[in-house]
């Protein structure tokens, strides 16, 4: 595949030339807790000059089962020691090619479904006009909806999408037509915030109360693979994975409820039969080469964890995004004309 030509970079903001828009264990000793320990950059006057924002959308209102997610980011920040700069997988260090930073919480009030979903749909829009990529902590799945009609408002057109999930979150609407966590994926499809031709849903396992989600996603072209395909045909689905990958723009959704709970036991929805950590980081190490446009990872409920695993598991999930975001960057820069002594022998494959 060609690769995409990189993004040119924006001009550093006056009096910004200082900061170094990669991780500082300094400002943890120092007491400022932040996602990945990057530079936090919380002003919501503007967008600061980097490539991915981070955002934290602490609110569980669209959450049916347990309550909790709202203290997700913040939990990310207090285990975010757990995150580095080199990803050994693809060779790549995350800083070097990215310039990244925590852009703080956004202000949403408890309880408030569609406000909430307007605010970050704001704000998400306002980081996608900037050029930068939204990564978004959250929170419960009604973030992904959110995110997607901000990606939507910035660049006019439907996106592609790779929802990472136990459940297909397609539940009817209720006859107010309100969004809840099981029914954002239905809200994205029939507001045509997602591309049909380019839509997968990876880990589904439910338990379903019945068969009228699955028909939904099938009926509207996704690519439904099950937890049975990922755990006796792996090679395959990451095969489909990187198919993906040369369908256009992408938007990467992450419900920590498609791992086990074992691996993962503080999420809203926990489902027995999930996904290993491993698994998880084989699929986003397949997304080197793609265009992300947004991302997310939502559902971690640390009042429900187990010794920090679900989000530590959090934290290296926006680490493994954040390495193939890196690495495409890296790949699509132009060789130098002058020939290089350094050698790729010996590097491992994902």
């Amino acid at each position: 595949m060609t690769p995409r030509p990189t993004r040119a970079r924006r001009k550093t903001k006056p009096g910004s030339a200082a900061i170094v828009y990669a991780p500082d264990r300094e400002r943890r000793r120092q007491g400022t807790l932040s996602l990945l320990d990057l530079p936090l950059e919380s002003s919501s006057d503007g967008i600061p000059p980097v490539d991915v924002l981070l955002l934290g959308v602490p609110t569980d209102a669209a959450t049916l089962y347990r309550s909790g997610a709202r203290l997700g980011p913040n939990a990310v920040r207090q285990v975010s020691w757990m995150g580095g700069r080199f990803s050994a997988a693809l060779g790549v260090d995350i800083y070097e090619e990215l310039r990244v930073a925590d852009g703080g919480n956004v202000s949403v009030e408890d309880f408030k479904v569609e406000e909430a979903l307007e605010v970050v749909s704001e704000r998400v829009a306002q980081i996608a006009r900037s050029g930068a990529v939204a990564g978004v902590v959250g929170g419960d799945q009604s973030a992904t909806l959110a995110a997607l009609r901000g990606i939507r408002a910035a660049k006019k057109r439907a996106v592609g999408l790779i929802h990472i999930d136990a459940f297909h979150d397609a539940l009817p609407g209720d006859e107010a037509g309100g969004v809840h966590h099981r029914n954002v994926i239905r809200h994205a499809v029939s507001e045509k915030l997602v591309r049909l031709d380019s839509a997968m849903q990876i880990g589904v396992r439910g338990p379903c109360d019945s068969a009228v989600e699955q028909a939904f996603a099938l009926s509207h072209g996704f690519e439904i693979v099950t937890m049975d395909e990922v755990r006796w045909d792996f090679h395959s689905v990451v095969s489909q994975v990187r198919k993906m990958v040369s369908r256009g723009s992408l938007y990467v959704s992450v419900d920590l409820c498609a791992l086990d709970p074992s691996v993962a036991p503080g999420v809203s929805t926990p489902a027995p039969g999930g996904m290993s950590s491993w698994q998880l980081q084989q699929i986003l190490r397949a997304l080197v080469g793609a265009d992300i446009v947004g991302f997310d990872v939502v559902e971690l409920s640390p009042v429900h964890d187990t010794a920090g695993l679900a989000s530590g598991v959090a934290t290296i999930t926006i680490q493994e995004i954040l390495s193939a975001i890196a690495d495409t960057r890296r790949s699509a820069r132009p060789a130098p004309s002058a020939p290089s002594t350094r050698t790729r022998r010996g590097r491992r494959s994902a």
